[in-house]
């Protein structure tokens, strides 16, 4: 079935579902496994990727005839961060942060419930984090989605909460409405975020929100590693490198800290 036959906007749709299929997963995808998982039927499907294929957005491995995203893809995610002046005030900084924590960096916002790092960092030595620039995480199991939420209004949170859910990630996962509400009041009372292997097993981040002039949560930064690395006892260091980080890049902002009244 043709992109006409099946109309614009449904061809529009799927090719957006292709994209966004394929982006997720890092072997990529043969027609048979697009058509399969995201319900579209394999004509419509081919149709599809020879044209985001001819446009450059996939290509196409000869030998596996597996699809993945194409370099003309990075043109569009250059188009967006160049607008987020953000990343470029917290670059320096984040560097900065890696270097004194020896933890991979992230940068994150919050866009349709779910947290994008929009920035990473990668930190020293032989292990990596298996993060990258442009993914979507959820925030109730992350700690740059916990700070990012903490301070939003609560009707905002419980609107995110029912669209989104709190899907268990990890045994460790917060999966209760009430539990998760009363850890983000923790994030506002102690400054920062934590996610204790609840999105990833073996896996521990830190972070902290970043406040814009009007002092609206801009962004969240933090730091990760394997929990050998984030211990219990090393956390309180960490948590305030992250908070110090997240202070300097709002202030980069135009955020003045509110004095405290004696």
């Amino acid at each position: 079935m043709s992109a006409t036959k099946e109309g614009p906007s449904k061809a529009v749709e799927r090719a957006l579902s292709i994209l966004e299929g394929i982006s997720h997963r890092a072997g990529g995808m043969t027609n048979s496994e697009i058509s399969r998982r995201l319900g579209i039927p394999k004509s419509s499907a081919s149709y599809i990727l020879r044209t985001l294929e001819r446009r450059g957005y996939l290509r196409r491995e000869r030998g596996s005839g597996k699809y993945r995203v194409g370099l003309k893809v990075l043109s569009l995610g250059r188009g967006v961060l160049v607008g987020l002046g953000i990343r470029e005030a917290a670059l320096p900084m984040l560097r900065q942060l890696v270097e004194r924590s020896h933890l991979a960096g992230h940068l994150a916002i919050l866009d349709r419930g779910e947290a994008v790092y929009i920035e990473k960092v990668e930190g020293p030595g032989f292990i990596k984090m298996d993060t990258w620039v442009g993914r979507r995480m959820e925030v109730h199991s992350t700690s740059v989605g916990k700070a990012l939420v903490a301070h939003l209004p609560e009707a905002e949170v419980e609107a995110i909460i029912r669209e989104r859910g709190l899907k268990k990630r990890t045994p460790k996962t917060i999966t209760d409405r009430c539990k998760f509400l009363r850890e983000l009041e923790t994030v506002r009372a102690h400054g920062y975020a934590v996610d204790d292997q609840e999105n990833s097993v073996g896996v521990r981040c830190v972070a902290a929100p970043v406040f814009d002039s009007l002092g609206k949560v801009e962004a969240s930064v933090g730091v990760s590693g394997i929990t050998s690395q984030v211990d219990k006892a090393h956390l309180p260091k960490i948590a305030e490198l992250v908070k110090e980080t997240a202070r300097r890049i709002s202030h980069q902002l135009g955020y003045e800290i509110p004095s405290r009244r004696s």
